[in-house]
Formats: structure tokens, C-alpha cells, sequence
């Protein structure tokens, strides 16, 4: 197992990039240059956190209650879905949204933009205890680039002799300044699969606002989402592509208070996920010899 000693002297930026053992035992990566801050944890390629220096508070939320340890999802930030996205189509045993969020990853790459901003590459390959569950012979890479904006790129490669089908999503947490004061555009008339309750297909009129457990995924749509927030007064936009789905989600009172990492007693009230993904009817095939992307940046401005 590589030490953060090791990643410090292989991949670290001086100040910009330093690695650190947490006292979970993870290793996280600090970003700090002169535009954003950030963190990431290598277990899951985990962004836990990012917030723009014109930015009095995060961006990306990383719950208070948030706890790191082995083999375990982080609430809050971007966990990385795949190679499916919700339940397994066919093995209910099988871990929710994939393994990927909760095995570690190996930091292959990292650098300084020509703008200044500051970078990092991470991979996830087979192993033993994946295999049984991705049979595939595949490469997936996670790119990180800390900036101004956040950008993040996750790559899957089919390096195998066979096709293989793919769901995926980076599970973003926005931090809000309220959940019932915010608005989300840019998915007028787009049809949307209701979670909540017994699975309906609908179609939005408008806004998306908030008064409830919220869970949808949005298909075929591949437009760029805007989530207004009148107590924080900042708009955060959400660009993409390679993505055809983008996933909706609060979890509201009682939900939230069973899960029991969401910030007691009301940190669910801060947070919003707007995930780029590709789920449902959007799943992606990847030919054999080929690579898929899907790429998302992150901006946000006062208003």
C-alpha cells in the first residue's frame, strides 16, 4: 500500500496538491491554489469537497456528519457510480450505484493547467474482490481539475473481447443555502422517472422546486442545469455531456434522519444532488477497443 509520504514526493505540488493519511487510515488529497479549494479522498476517487475562493462557503457539500472509513461511501461530495447506477438489474446482493465508490484507487497522473489550476488523474483497476461483480476486461479513469471551475472527467475504456453495457453517475452534493428557497432550471418538458413511491414516468413543467423526498431521474437530456439559490443569492451551474440522464434528489425529514450521517438535525436542508449520469434507458454500451466519457463542470456566480 502506497503512503502519502510515497504520493507527496511522486505527485504532490508543493502546496497545491499535498496527500495526507487521514485517521480513518484513508489518504486524502488537499487542493489549494489561488482559485478553489478542494478534497478528495482515493478510496472512490471521492471528491468531498470544493469551494471557489469567490465563494464564501462549498459548492460541492460534504455533510458535518460525513464519515470516512474502510470500504465505506462518504456522504456528500461526487461519489463516483458505476458500473451501475441504483440497484443491480439482476443480483440484489450486489452493492447500490457499484463498487467503484468503496475500493481504492491508484493516482497515475497530476500537474498544473497552463491557467494555473491544479490537476489530478486517478485509476481503478479489476481486482479479486471486483471481478465477480465486473467480469469485464475495462479501465476506468477519473480526471480532477480544481480550479475557478471544477471539471471532471470520468473515462471508462472497454480493454477486453467483448461489448459490455455501463450505468454510471457522479452523485454531486450541491450546498444550498435552503432547500425549499431553491429553484433548478434547464429541465423544462424533459420526461423524468418518479422514484418516489411506486416508480411513474412524468414530465416537467417548469422549475423543479421543493416541498418533499425528491428522487428523479431525468432522461434523454443532455442540457445544462442551473440551481438558483435565493438565501445563499448564487446560481450553480451544471454543464455536461456524455450524459443523457441527470438524477434529482433530496431525501427530506424523515428519510434523512435514518440515514444518520446527514448532518443532525437538519444538514439535509443544505444539500441538493443534481448527478450527470447516464441511467434507465440511457445506460451505454461500450464496444470492445473503445472508450466512453462523460465530463461534467461545475461554476457558480453571485447574483
Amino acid at each position: 500500500m502506497i503512503t502519502a509520504q510515497q504520493l507527496n514526493k511522486q505527485f504532490g505540488i508543493g502546496n497545491q496538491l499535498v496527500f495526507r493519511e487521514d485517521a480513518s487510515g484513508l489518504i486524502v488529497a488537499d487542493f489549494d491554489n489561488g482559485y478553489a479549494e478542494a478534497k478528495l479522498c482515493l478510496q472512490g476517487a471521492h471528491l468531498m469537497m470544493w469551494r471557489p475562493k469567490s465563494q464564501s462557503v462549498p459548492v460541492v457539500w460534504l455533510s458535518r456528519d460525513a464519515k470516512l472509513a474502510i470500504g465505506k461511501s462518504i456522504r456528500g461530495g461526487a461519489p463516483v457510480c458505476w458500473p451501475w447506477f441504483g440497484a443491480h438489474a439482476t443480483e440484489p446482493g450486489f452493492p447500490g450505484h457499484g463498487f467503484a465508490r468503496t475500493v481504492p484507487w491508484q493516482v497515475i497522473e497530476s500537474g498544473t493547467e497552463p491557467g494555473g489550476e491544479t490537476r489530478i488523474t486517478l485509476r481503478l483497476l479489476g481486482s479479486e474482490k471486483t471481478r465477480p461483480q465486473w467480469p469485464h476486461d475495462s479501465r476506468l479513469d477519473l480526471t480532477v481539475i480544481v480550479g475557478e471551475k471544477l471539471r471532471m472527467e470520468l473515462i471508462t475504456e472497454n480493454t477486453g473481447n467483448s461489448d459490455f453495457v455501463i450505468g454510471e453517475a457522479l452523485h454531486t452534493y450541491f450546498q444550498v443555502g435552503d432547500i425549499g428557497a431553491v429553484r433548478i432550471s434547464g429541465l423544462d418538458n424533459c420526461d423524468f422517472w418518479d422514484k418516489v413511491g411506486n416508480t411513474t414516468l412524468r414530465k416537467q413543467s417548469g422549475a423543479i422546486t421543493f416541498s418533499g423526498e425528491t428522487d428523479r431521474v431525468y432522461v434523454n437530456t443532455d442540457a445544462e442545469c442551473v440551481i438558483e439559490d435565493d438565501k445563499l443569492k448564487r446560481r450553480i451551474h451544471v454543464a455536461k455531456s456524455g450524459s443523457r440522464s441527470t438524477v434529482v434528489w433530496t431525501p427530506w425529514t424523515e428519510k434523512a434522519n435514518k440515514m444518520g450521517d446527514m448532518g443532525q438535525p437538519d444538514g439535509w436542508r443544505e444539500m441538493v444532488c443534481v448527478e450527470s449520469g447516464n441511467a434507465i434507458e440511457n445506460v451505454v454500451k461500450v464496444a470492445t477497443g473503445t472508450r466512453h466519457a462523460l465530463i461534467v463542470e461545475f461554476r457558480a456566480e453571485q447574483v
